[in-house]
């Protein structure tokens, strides 16, 4: 199938034409042509599989054949990070270069007075987090009642972070006839419960199976002591040479741990989280498109949205808390078609995190030793609260009730 079987105009065809993307990918193929029907739609999909330009090029196809010539909020965009609003404008404004439509992009850390002033210009399309736009609603510096669409891009993750109350607010100046479009890597209870807020008699688009990773990432998990995991991944980026590397922590504090040990040991290493003001966090990621940085140790949160070109390698340095984060985590590599090394540094206080990891992915994944890493077997991991087995059964009865749900 390709491109101009999707109903897209010659302008959009053109623009993907001289881009080289010739064929849509399923997640394209299958969002596309319900868009531009004026349907709302619930769709998943894994991170990577063209997700963004599945919403934004029918999104830009709709609102270039209504544009008035007053530039009026046609179209808001919600994401949960920074660095996806980033992205995400980014896409928005190359797809729509030809079509004359005005985007902007607002997130907190930086001026809001600037913001409102590209917002009194005048624009068509928003892309913004939560917090910030419910900062310009109730200042005032923008009106939602002209909106045409509503795009909910990781929804499950702006409900991780908590942006419920937010959300809500948001809902309550918006207009009632519109449509709206869920994105979301994976459907629980919560995501069920605000779809039934948000949508009506929604398309259902499911590419992949429900919390599947892909297949083009391969999965290793090294058994190693956990004061020795520090070393291992030196040891890994220096014997092999490798160029990019993207290391997860659970906490900003064990982040600035890992990057002061990994500099220690001779690997060009920063940490990326929330504690780094905006500049400092573009200019962060920027090094480490450029190659000045190997090792970028970044927090579950600070890394949602980040879209990193040719990173062949993800190293979970502590197995996260919430199981479908392994699977965001792990979606950073092996993108496009793409191949991936996603690397798991398992220590004895992981082993009921990896229970869980494994059963939200239904398949066991192997641990094995590193020559000159194995791990001592006379030594006893302390187990955190976290990582109880009432912390389990608590996590397990959730993923329970919102696969109930689903089926």
């Amino acid at each position: 199938m390709s491109f101009s079987s999707l109903s897209l105009s010659d302008a959009l065809l053109n623009l993907l034409t001289q881009k080289g993307y010739l064929q849509p990918t399923p997640i394209q193929t299958a969002a596309i042509p319900v868009i531009l029907s004026g349907k709302d739609l619930m769709a998943s999909a894994q991170t990577g599989t063209g997700k963004t330009a599945a919403f934004t090029l029918p999104l830009l196809q709709q609102l270039s054949t209504v544009q008035a010539d007053e530039h009026v909020i046609k179209a808001l965009i919600l994401v949960p990070t920074r660095e996806l609003a980033l992205q995400v404008n980014k896409s928005v404004t190359e797809y729509g270069v030809n079509t004359g439509l005005k985007t902007t992009v607002i997130y907190g850390g930086v001026s809001i007075d600037a913001q409102a002033q590209k917002l009194a210009g005048g624009v068509d399309i928003v892309v913004a987090t939560p917090g910030r736009l419910l900062d310009h609603l109730r200042r005032g510096s923008l009106s939602l009642m002209t909106l045409k669409t509503l795009v909910f891009d990781e929804a499950d993750r702006m409900l991780d972070m908590g942006f419920m109350d937010e959300i809500n607010a948001i809902l309550k100046q918006l207009p009632k006839q519109r449509q709206t479009l869920l994105f979301s890597a994976t459907f629980s209870e919560a995501i069920y419960t605000l779809s039934k807020k948000l949508l009506q008699q929604p398309a259902r688009i499911e590419v992949d199976k429900a919390n599947s990773t892909a297949d083009s990432v391969e999965q290793i998990v090294y058994a190693v002591d956990s004061d020795r995991k520090p070393e291992l991944i030196s040891h890994l980026i220096q014997k092999h040479d490798w160029q990019q590397v993207l290391i997860f922590s659970r906490k900003k504090q064990t982040a600035d741990k890992i990057t002061s040990q990994l500099v220690a040991a001779g690997v060009e290493a920063k940490a990326f989280h929330g504690d780094l003001s905006q500049g400092a966090r573009e200019q962060v990621l920027n090094d480490f498109k450029q190659g000045a940085v190997k090792a970028l140790v970044a927090t579950d949160v600070a890394a949602r949205g980040l879209d990193i070109i040719e990173l062949n390698y993800v190293v979970n340095y502590e197995i996260p808390f919430i199981a479908e984060d392994y699977i965001h985590r792990i979606g950073r590599t092996g993108r496009a078609g793409k191949t991936g090394k996603a690397i798991t540094l398992y220590s004895e206080d992981d082993a009921l995190l990896l229970e869980e990891v494994e059963s939200l992915l239904d398949k066991r994944l192997p641990q094995q030793w590193l020559p000159g890493f194995e791990p001592d077997l006379t030594k006893a991991e302390p187990v955190s609260r976290k990582n109880s087995k009432a912390a389990q059964r608590q996590r397990a009865k959730k993923r329970a009730l919102g696969g109930k749900r689903k089926r």
